[in-house]
């Protein structure tokens, strides 16, 4: 390698540091970087960045350069499926026999191991692969990147070109490190306190006493009798069933421009922030977002009977007020959540359901705000509450 062609490289690796601590994508860098070697002459067909993922829907992704079309991301979600397509590549390979980089010429005429991957890039040309891994510190699922480069030149690469590599992709490696460390900081965060208190989280809000008091529609949903099939049923077909009848809720709740803040045993506990002031629109979304989850759980139930299985009903209350929206607990272990007497109450009104007969209750606060589809059904004391509570029910 000429001192011109190391100083290039050298200057390539000071754009992909520089733009690794400015963005929380690999897509720009990767392109970015195909760009500059194009322009620097290298003959490339396909350039991918893979890295496994913290995330329950898939296990790990990958961004794809291929020649003649754009970016992509292609993602490998979890099961027999993933895990098939996993054994089959590269990766795996490299992986399996504690191996950091590889170099196949194309196309694959060996006695090695080869894989669906290469009989695509030999159909585009391609003659020389080279994937290398980066390990990553720590004691996470997220192990390390694997780089890939693929080129279509009669000879492959040139040892000049193999050398360049061996220099980016430490660098690389490290912006992909830092990427992924902020990927699981947000995503995951986001997968177990909801998009809204995740951000709030992130933006440093994580003080114990720290947060505001916020006007809210309060939705608490319980499934009915779930404490019973405890005694008839096996602990995993409980939990298969549990993750059902709150998947019909929080996808519900989420349609609908709700956050869950919390599931306690078999119940769970959304708001609807009232962001303009008034809070009909909030009421309205909350009322939505019951009459969907109730559809839901319907559907739900149905399919459950035609399996032989328990239906699982859900009983629903709507509250409208005040709430401290922040965190409480300990000085080294908070929930960043919703308190206050209107989820006390919210809680305590959804305990009367079996009492009048209706599924779907509220308060009077609430069914102010939507008079036309409430009636009174009476009025209760509610426990811990001083004054008896006007308790209606949803006109079905």
């Amino acid at each position: 390698m000429t001192g011109s062609e190391r100083g290039e490289i050298d200057g390539l690796i000071d754009w992909i540091i520089g733009e690794g601590l400015s963005e929380n994508g690999i897509e720009d860098i990767l392109g970015g970087l195909v760009e500059r070697l194009l322009a620097l002459g290298y003959p490339l067909v396909r350039v991918s960045v893979a890295m496994p993922s913290i995330d329950p829907m898939q296990r790990g992704f990958a961004v794809v350069w291929f020649k003649d079309t754009s970016l992509s991301t292609e993602v490998q979600g979890h099961g027999e499926a993933g895990q098939e397509m996993f054994e089959r590549s590269p990766i795996f390979y490299l992986l399996s026999n504690d191996l950091l980089h590889g170099r196949w010429r194309l196309p694959e005429r060996t006695s090695t191991v080869s894989f669906p991957l290469f009989d695509e890039l030999a159909a585009f040309g391609a003659t020389d692969y080279i994937m290398k891994l980066v390990p990553f510190p720590g004691e996470t699922a997220l192990e390390g990147v694997g780089i890939s480069f693929a080129v279509d030149a009669p000879n492959g690469f040139t040892d000049e070109q193999i050398a360049a590599i061996d220099r980016l992709t430490p660098a690389l490696g490290l912006v992909c490190s830092r990427i992924a460390a902020m990927r699981v900081a947000t995503d995951m965060l986001a997968v177990y306190t909801g998009t809204r208190t995740s951000g709030r989280i992130l933006k440093g809000e994580t003080r114990r006493g720290g947060g505001e008091a916020i006007h809210a529609a309060i939705l608490f949903a319980d499934l009915k009798n779930f404490t019973s099939l405890n005694e008839a049923w096996a602990p995993g077909r409980i939990v298969t069933w549990l993750n059902e009848s709150f998947e019909a809720i929080v996808n519900s709740v989420e349609e609908h421009g709700g956050e869950v803040l919390k599931f306690m045993g078999d119940s769970v506990l959304a708001i609807f922030p009232v962001d303009n002031g008034e809070p009909a629109d909030a009421c309205a979304r909350a009322l939505s977002a019951a009459q969907a989850a109730m559809r839901a759980t319907e559907t739900l139930n149905r399919s459950r009977v035609e399996r032989g299985e328990p239906a699982i009903l859900a009983d629903i209350a709507l509250h409208v007020g005040e709430v401290f929206y922040g965190n409480v607990g300990a000085s080294r272990r908070l929930d960043f959540t919703a308190i206050g007497s209107a989820v006390n109450e919210a809680a305590r009104i959804e305990k009367l359901a079996d009492t009048v007969g209706h599924s779907l209750l509220a308060s009077a606060a609430f069914a102010a705000q939507v008079p036309e589809k409430f009636r009174q059904v009476g009025t209760f004391p509610l426990r811990g509450v001083a004054k008896p509570a006007d308790v209606f029910a949803w006109r079905d």
